[in-house]
């Protein structure tokens, strides 16, 4: 079951930020004019019921179905009983994809994603009862908007389970809901004491940052987010958004892989050359060593992988094999000729003397395999994640 915590930066305050999607001829209604500022108040109730009506009267309006499903979704989190709240999510989800058929411009996917076509179960916070019965307490409470009693519940919870994550970081977002933004920073660092290797609590951080203005900090914090979890879409999103709005450009190297490697049987790997390698012939070693970098990484699909990787059954390309294979290619350069080398190669090879090589593979060129490994790299080395994002992403790929 998604929560009203996990999504709110892309969802209802996001929306609460735009204009109502109102026409003309709509601003004439008194009720309808009534609806749309008890949504922007967040006098939920009232808006509800306001809406429920609307969208009877007007079920091809997307504004009008839209805040609706928003509203349906809020409501979920303290009906009476596990199969209401799970008929209400899925009523929500189902309102929100209508209001993007009918041409909603509002940023509705994340929202959508996160809910199951079927409503989904409620979340379960703890194994141990009493945790969770005192968390459904706080998300109840917090949904109707009595955050003192939310903290109340989550701090409870945290009392009875110190390492609960979701306790201190559900605090922290009561806080940033009701402006107090210093003490929400402090459960924030408290979430992340819990556990540093979850991206939300720094990318919730960032966004309480940017309220007070304090957009370096925030920066600070929403590469925290993406260096934790770097393929989380959310971890991401924050992090890109953050960019667009102090004006710089994240990027990556730009390096191109002309040649490529596939494993499409136990014994079968094919190697794939782009043919432009060799317009140029091999004045400079370029061709020769991606021809190296072609063979090693096959070499680890035959066979190495399974020396390497002895408790694994089945092959993936690894962190490992990538770095291995770009660090063969390199050292095949003649320096006597490599004035002139590929332009990619150039870039390796700077990325490598900097010990930012296995960053880059991680966070610009994973693929599932390559992926498998950042949990165990992330362990020992947190800084040079930090250092490549700092010095290449946020230069723009270090132009």
């Amino acid at each position: 079951m998604p929560n009203l915590h996990k999504l709110p930066k892309l969802t209802i305050l996001v929306l609460l930020l735009l204009a109502p999607l109102v026409t003309a001829s709509a601003q004439d209604d008194e009720e309808r004019h009534r609806a749309f500022q008890l949504f922007k108040d967040a006098k939920y109730p009232e808006a509800q019921a306001l809406f429920e009506k609307l969208a009877v009267a007007h079920p091809q309006d997307a504004a009008v179905i839209e805040n609706l499903g928003l509203l349906v979704f809020h409501q979920s989190t303290y009906l009476p009983t596990a199969e209401e709240r799970k008929k209400a999510r899925k009523r929500a989800r189902d309102l929100l994809i209508q209001a993007v058929q009918l041409g909603s411009p509002n940023p509705l996917s994340a929202m959508i994603d996160g809910i199951p076509a079927d409503g989904g179960n409620d979340e379960t916070f703890s194994t141990r009862k009493e945790v969770d019965d005192a968390m459904h307490e706080g998300e109840a409470a917090f949904g109707k908007g009595e955050f003192p009693k939310a903290i109340e519940m989550y701090q409870r919870a945290l009392l009875l389970d110190p390492k609960l994550y979701e306790a201190a970081l559900f605090i922290g977002d009561v806080y940033f809901k009701s402006a107090e933004q210093i003490k929400a920073g402090e459960w924030f660092a408290r979430a992340i004491e819990i556990n540093p290797d979850r991206e939300t609590a720094y990318r919730y951080w960032g966004d309480s940052l940017m309220k007070q203005g304090k957009v370096t900090e925030a920066g600070d914090k929403f590469v925290e987010a993406y260096i934790a979890e770097p393929y989380h879409r959310l971890a991401r999103a924050g992090f890109v958004n953050w960019g667009e709005r102090v004006n710089i450009s994240l990027a990556h190297p730009r390096v191109e892989f002309p040649a490529s490697v596939a494993q499409k049987g136990e014994n079968q790997t094919t190697i794939t050359l782009d043919p432009k390698m060799f317009d140029k012939g091999d004045k400079d070693g370029s061709s020769g060593a991606w021809m190296i970098y072609s063979l090693t990484r096959a070499s680890w699909a035959t066979s190495e992988f399974a020396k390497q990787y002895p408790d694994e059954k089945a092959y993936r390309h690894s962190l490992k094999e990538e770095a291995t294979a770009i660090r063969a290619a390199l050292k095949s350069l003649n320096e006597k000729k490599a004035a002139n080398v590929d332009r990619s190669l150039e870039i390796l090879k700077k990325l490598d003397k900097e010990g930012l090589l296995e960053p880059f593979i991680l966070l610009a060129i994973p693929d599932a395999g390559i992926a498998g490994d950042f949990a165990a790299y992330r362990k020992t080395n947190t800084e040079n994640l930090r250092r490549y994002v700092k010095q290449y992403v946020m230069t723009g790929g270090g132009q």
